[in-house]
C-alpha cells in the first residue's frame, strides 16, 4: 500500500533575527539550497538556489531576502515544491549560512535568531541555532526521494564553519555526526 504515502509535497522555510545593535554592521544570514542527482547523491550539487537566483525549473524560490534583519517577522522566505522536481533529483539540502564581509561572525553573534520549517500549517522543525553556536553555517534540512519516489524529511541541524561559497561545496557531503 505505498500509494496511500503522501510524501513531503511543498514546504517553506523561514529564517529571522534581530538587526545589529546601532553602530554595528548589518548581520546577514541567507537561506541556501542545493539539488543532489540520483546518480551522485552525495557529490556535487547539480544547482544550488540563493539570494538573487532560482531552481532553473522554478521549483526552489527565495521569496524574501534580508540583508540586515530589519523586516517584520521572518527575514528571509524559501519555498521547495518537492512535488514538482524532476525524478532525476535524489536529494535537496537546505541550509543558513551568516555573511562574513564584516568580519567572522557566528550564530553566538547573531541576535534572536529563529527558523521555522513547514509544510502547509504542519510545522516539521522551530529552533534557535542553539545548537550550532559556534558555527558560521548550518544545514537545516534534508529530503530524500524513496524508493516510491516521495519525498521523506530528515531532521538535525549540522553546524559548519566556513565562507558562504565554501558552504554550498560542502552542505550535502556524507559527514561524521
Amino acid at each position: 500500500m505505498s500509494g496511500l504515502n503522501k510524501g513531503i509535497h511543498k514546504v517553506e522555510l523561514a529564517v529571522k533575527w534581530d538587526p545589529s545593535p546601532t553602530g554595528q554592521p548589518p548581520t546577514d544570514l541567507d537561506i541556501v539550497a542545493a539539488t543532489y542527482l540520483t546518480t551522485d547523491p552525495y557529490g556535487d550539487p547539480a544547482y544550488v538556489v540563493h539570494f538573487d537566483s532560482r531552481s532553473p525549473d522554478g521549483t526552489i524560490n527565495l521569496n524574501r531576502d534580508s540583508q540586515d534583519g530589519k523586516g517584520f517577522g521572518w527575514d528571509e522566505v524559501m519555498t521547495l515544491e518537492l512535488h514538482r522536481l524532476d525524478s532525476r533529483y535524489a536529494r535537496v539540502v537546505a541550509g543558513v549560512v551568516i555573511q562574513q564581509r564584516t568580519g567572522r561572525k557566528t550564530f553566538v553573534n547573531v541576535l534572536n535568531p529563529g527558523l521555522r520549517l513547514r509544510e502547509g500549517y504542519t510545522t516539521l522543525v522551530e529552533d534557535d541555532f542553539g545548537g550550532v553556536l559556534g558555527a558560521t553555517a548550518a544545514r537545516v534540512a534534508e529530503f530524500v526521494r524513496d524508493a516510491s519516489g516521495e519525498w521523506t524529511f530528515q531532521p538535525g541541524i549540522h553546524g559548519y564553519d566556513t565562507d558562504p561559497e565554501g558552504f554550498a561545496r560542502v552542505m550535502g557531503s556524507l559527514r561524521d555526526s
